[in-house]
């Protein structure tokens, strides 16, 4: 029997040996991805006289499955902003390694051999995609020229514009509107409006404005705020003590502890007594005299008990 051996277009495992390649299974295997890749190959051949040029965009990245070299190839050539469609997959199908697979292929797996040649690209057509690829960047970049041209005549249109606006409004200044004339309504000159308009200059002249060069209103200072001694909202000191409250009241109340007044002072060698940690002595002698205060000081209780029954 044959050694096994594994074919990548069926996906199986046969024991056959070479006969595998002449079955009527395989050969259609083989067609059908030779049909797949000749699609993406066709619409390169048709860019090799006519190279589109285009603004890069993430789309660009997609691979393709070369199926005679094994492997992933990028299928437009990009850099920077601007992208060549169909300009790595023919740069591959040009390079001499690509040749190699090809001729590799169609022995191992036995391909018809008069559709080989349209999965190569000759030197020549190549150069000829080259050549068509420097005029497509040269009108591709004359046309981004025209466009930032434009934009730039727009952009020196609204400026203008907006120039003669502030120059008109600085020469006439603002006519004088009564509230009983509607937005829709032009404003009228008039000896009224003159008077309004001459009263609104004597107005501005003495007071003053941004042209004239007086301070600007919003960074004039209130009266009130102008000592700047007004405190806002609470100190920072009472920001930290307020924020040590909330930490002691997630604590439980009858903590060791928790009545001990930590602003008290107390000498160098003071040190906790409660819970007899610091006695002499064996266990059992703390045990009893626990039991023995603990005796006195119920008997004390309940004779205070009695001396409130009695009164």
């Amino acid at each position: 029997m044959a050694p096994a051996q594994r074919c990548p277009l069926c996906r199986q495992t046969f024991f056959c040996g070479r006969g595998h390649v002449y079955s009527r299974k395989h050969q259609r295997q083989l067609k059908t991805a030779l049909d797949r890749l000749l699609l993406q190959v066709e619409a390169a051949r048709r860019a090799i006289r006519t190279a589109q040029v285009e603004r890069y965009v993430p789309e660009h990245e997609r691979c393709c499955w070369c199926l005679c070299c094994s492997c992933e190839v990028r299928k437009h050539l990009s850099h920077g902003n601007v992208t060549v469609l169909h300009g790595g997959l023919l740069e591959h199908l040009a390079s001499p390694e690509h040749k190699k697979a090809t001729n590799r292929f169609w022995w191992e797996n036995k391909a018809e051999v008069h559709m080989k040649e349209k999965f190569l690209i000759s030197p020549q057509d190549y150069a000829r995609f080259k050549k068509s690829m420097v005029k497509g960047l040269d009108s591709y970049e004359e046309k981004e020229d025209e466009v930032i041209k434009e934009m730039a005549a727009q952009i020196r249109e609204v400026e203008h514009s907006r120039q003669e606006v502030v120059r008109s409004v600085l020469e006439v200044g603002f006519p004088w509107r009564s509230q009983n004339t509607s937005s829709s309504a032009r404003p009228r000159r008039g000896i009224f409006s003159t008077w309004n308009l001459e009263r609104d200059k004597q107005d501005t002249a003495r007071v003053g404005n941004i042209h004239s060069g007086a301070t600007p209103p919003w960074m004039v200072q209130d009266e009130e705020y102008s000592s700047g001694n007004q405190q806002i909202g609470p100190s920072y000191e009472e920001f930290l003590k307020e924020k040590e409250k909330q930490k002691l009241k997630k604590l439980p109340p009858d903590r060791v502890g928790a009545n001990f007044d930590h602003s008290s002072s107390t000498s160098a060698g003071w040190l906790p007594s409660f819970g007899r940690v610091w006695n002499n002595g064996r266990r059992w002698q703390s045990r009893h005299q626990f039991k023995t205060e603990a005796a006195a000081r119920n008997k004390q209780q309940s004779h205070k008990e009695k001396k409130r029954l009695v009164s």
